[in-house]
């Protein structure tokens, strides 16, 4: 069973910054989608970002264009979300997963990590 671990959340003010990773337990992922979702409490999980398996192509919620950034870094086996100009409403918990297409939808990813918190104060 493929595990992918997250770190890297925590606790901001509104415009700062973090970076999560994610490392999946196979090197295998060096082949495979990754990508970004978040929920917040009472909200249904949604898209965030992703990253094609070389890392040419990206693509974002409208949310945080231009705001946060997606990367992988496949020689480390590691997914990065850079979040910059952070927001209140940013404030949920962030989950890496994996997939075989390149895809926003949540259900298309087989592979998930047990989430971090990111919380956003004002």
């Amino acid at each position: 069973q493929v595990q992918l671990v997250e770190s890297g959340g925590g606790l901001v003010q509104a415009g700062g910054s973090l970076r999560l990773s994610c490392a999946p337990s196979e090197r295998t992922f060096s082949s495979i989608t990754m990508g970004w979702f978040r929920q917040a409490p009472g909200k249904e999980r949604e898209f965030v970002a992703r990253i094609s398996w070389s890392g040419y192509t990206t693509y974002y919620a409208d949310s945080v264009r231009g705001r946060f950034t997606i990367s992988r870094d496949n020689a480390k086996n590691t997914v990065y979300l850079q979040m910059n100009n952070l927001k209140p409403e940013d404030t949920a918990v962030y989950y890496c997963a994996g997939s075989r297409s390149e895809t926003v939808v949540a259900k298309y990813y087989a592979y998930w990590g047990q989430g971090t918190q990111v919380t956003v104060s004002s």
